[in-house]
């Protein structure tokens, strides 16, 4: 995938993000909560929450509502989510893996092979497509008056895999546990940080013609409205 496109994927991914900003928070808020049943409220002694904790700020999740997601999911009546992991084919053979975390696992699974049957694709098997994707920290930088060595050498004293030039941007990957301190460790070093998450990388790409896109975009935008599903992981090319 050449650099034009991820710059348009994260591009399209922030405009939703400025549109959708309270499904964000609740989003985020599910990992929160299931983080705290799973390790308790605090952070100190609960990385996956601290971690949690520093993608809510990034995503500009006041602290009051960090703050009341964490009380609320210490109390005796904290909703039971369930993360279910889905995986399966878009149109046009595109690999699509859909994240979610439900209190109701029939009606996730019922709705997510609705979206998959009604947009040209099919929902496989556990492993049908994950094989064909790498988990890693991407923290993307921007790149204005940036000194490609100079960044390198920040990105790698703080514990980074590797940087790649992409124009407007630098990426930076780390592995997964390691992608919030790395952020926090090249702000503080005076970058700006565009984002940082942990993504599914793909080994290889699909393209698809102008229908085919059309009917991608439709099973995109319909799993990214529903509010069970946390992340959409997918090997399309030419998502624009």
């Amino acid at each position: 995938m050449s650099g034009h496109s991820k710059w348009k994927n994260i591009m399209h991914k922030k405009e939703k993000t400025d549109a959708q900003r309270a499904k964000i928070f609740t989003k985020i808020g599910k990992e929160m909560a299931v983080a705290v049943k799973e390790g308790g409220p605090d952070p100190a002694v609960n990385a996956k929450l601290r971690d949690l904790i520093a993608k809510a700020k990034s995503n500009n999740v006041p602290n009051d509502n960090i703050d009341r997601i964490i009380k609320k999911a210490s109390g005796a009546d904290a909703v039971d989510y369930e993360t279910i992991v889905y995986e399966g084919y878009g149109i046009g053979g595109v690999a699509v893996i859909v994240e979610t975390m439900t209190d109701n696992r029939n009606r996730t699974a019922a709705e997510v092979r609705h979206y998959f049957d009604k947009f040209g694709g099919n929902m496989g098997q556990t492993g049908c497509v994950s094989y064909l994707f790498t988990d890693k920290g991407v923290i993307v930088v921007d790149a204005a008056g940036v000194d490609e060595d100079k960044l390198m050498e920040a990105a790698i004293e703080t514990g980074a895999d590797d940087l790649s030039n992409e124009g407007e941007i630098f990426e930076v990957y780390t592995a997964p546990s390691d992608v919030y301190a790395v952020k926090e460790g090249l702000e503080a070093a005076g970058y700006k940080v565009v984002s940082a998450e942990v993504e599914k990388i793909p080994s290889t790409y699909t393209t698809l013609d102008d229908e085919q896109t059309i009917k991608m975009n439709r099973l995109l935008d319909a799993l990214d409205d529903n509010d069970d599903v946390q992340n959409v992981w997918h090997n399309w090319e030419n998502e624009e």
